[in-house]
């Protein structure tokens, strides 16, 4: 009897590992876009089936820098950048600044990173234009750097794992005037939280998105700039429906408002009347589209972004062919097509928890 209890529980842990191991395998081919000319936002694209290496030569050391992991959505980042490193045999360091009021501090952190031997640094920049001297400074170092997910503004940067922001902002917005269109509705006035102020992101997605609903009936009549931590999306929120719950009909933001939102609308007794649109994805808001609770929200498949930015760096490390600038198809998810699409390439599975280190022992900042 000990024998077969024994031999079961070998088997289930073989068939766990071939499990994860076929999880790891299965994210690729991966269609994406790609920029010709590389940093050339408006440029013409081309669509391709990304495939990455099977394994890096060499145990290189990758240092990640994140404005924070506040928000699931940077948990999804944080997967798949993980993920990939361990897939490729590589070590990997995270280090996230709390908060996008933090530059200083995002500054510091990867300087300490590439001191401690970091061949290579993928940066969730938390402003546009202000690590464009760093760059310049790792690139005279031959220490290539991986622009990913918010975007910086310096052409020094190696490669771009990121979609367009402003396509997530006009995804968002053209929705909703579709929406508006095809509901025959009058005016729809709208609160808009575009996310945290001179994130390069935010003043992309708040373009893209004033763009979509230019010359429609659609007002915003209140746009709320902030850090994407509950708290202070929450006030921002509450802010708003003091002044305007009486005449509101959507509010419109970043996942993190889009999940406080919810909550606030029910306590508020608003939700009957007042939807709500999210303009990326968390895992709160996936399961929120489900339950009616949330009408849509664009995705840009950030697991996949972090894959692809581990592979964009390890491939410039060993001289291999590569693509500069590389985004996933954006999606508008809502609740009559959320089973279309492939959960793992946009969510961080349940349960997992923020990955600091992958095949290294020292202790995270």
């Amino acid at each position: 009897m000990m024998i077969h209890k024994v031999y079961f529980i070998l088997l289930s842990l073989l068939f766990t590992i071939c499990q994860n191991a076929n999880a790891e395998r299965d994210w690729f081919p991966y269609p994406v876009k790609v920029w010709l000319p590389p940093f050339e936002i408006t440029g013409p694209r081309s669509s391709i089936d990304y495939i990455p290496l099977s394994s890096a030569h060499t145990n290189f050391n990758i240092c990640v820098s994140f404005p924070h992991v506040k928000d699931t959505y940077w948990l999804a980042v944080n997967f798949g950048i993980s993920q990939e490193a361990k897939r490729l045999g590589c070590t990997m360091q995270l280090y996230q600044a709390g908060g996008y009021d933090n530059l200083d501090l995002q500054i510091k952190q990867i300087r300490q990173c590439v001191a401690e031997g970091a061949d290579g640094v993928i940066i969730g920049s938390m402003s546009y234009d202000g690590l464009n001297p760093l760059v310049a400074e790792l690139t005279k170092k031959n220490i290539p750097v991986i622009d990913i997910i918010n975007g910086i503004s310096t052409k020094d940067i190696s490669a771009k794992s990121l979609v367009s922001f402003e396509e997530m902002g006009y995804k968002a917005g053209e929705y909703l005037v579709s929406r508006q269109r095809k509901e025959q509705l009058g005016n729809v006035k709208i609160a808009w939280f575009p996310g945290p102020k001179g994130a390069g992101w935010v003043t992309s997605g708040n373009k893209g998105f004033l763009d979509a609903i230019s010359g429609s009936k659609i007002e915003v009549v209140e746009t709320k700039y902030g850090d994407t931590g509950k708290a202070v999306q929450s006030d921002l929120v509450n802010e708003v429906l003091d002044r305007y719950s009486e005449d509101l009909d959507y509010i419109v933001g970043t996942g993190v408002t889009a999940e406080v939102a919810v909550k606030i609308l029910r306590n508020r007794k608003l939700n009957k009347r007042i939807q709500i649109i999210s303009y990326y994805l968390t895992p709160n808001v996936y399961r929120d589209i489900f339950r009616g609770k949330i009408m849509a929200s664009t995705t840009d498949s950030p697991v996949i972004q972090g894959r692809i930015a581990v592979d964009q760096l390890i491939r410039i490390l060993e001289n291999k062919p590569y693509s500069k600038y590389v985004s996933p198809i954006i999606n508008v998810l809502n609740r009559d097509n959320i089973n279309e699409f492939d959960r793992k390439s946009m969510l961080a599975p349940s349960g997992f928890k923020t990955t600091y280190t992958v095949n290294r022992t020292i202790s995270p900042r």
